[in-house]
């Protein structure tokens, strides 16, 4: 295919933010299951310990996007 040509009639259009969407969702489902997996393995120190490491970068997160 060039560049000013069309897909093909029976290949549907995709989409950039689909694109985006499926490595995002597939981090927080890796992320929530290694979570969980702490919870598993090492009881109520393992669903705290993760929460309280998050603090600084979710602050951190908030504060990049807050500037734009």
């Amino acid at each position: 295919m060039t560049r000013n040509s069309k897909p093909p009639a029976n290949q549907p259009p995709r989409d950039p933010d689909a694109a985006a969407v499926v490595p995002i969702l597939l981090g927080v489902v890796i992320f929530l299951a290694l979570w969980g997996g702490s919870i598993a393995l090492w009881g109520v120190p393992g669903l705290y310990i993760p929460a309280l490491v998050m603090v600084p970068v979710i602050w951190v997160a908030l504060l990049l996007i807050s500037r734009g």
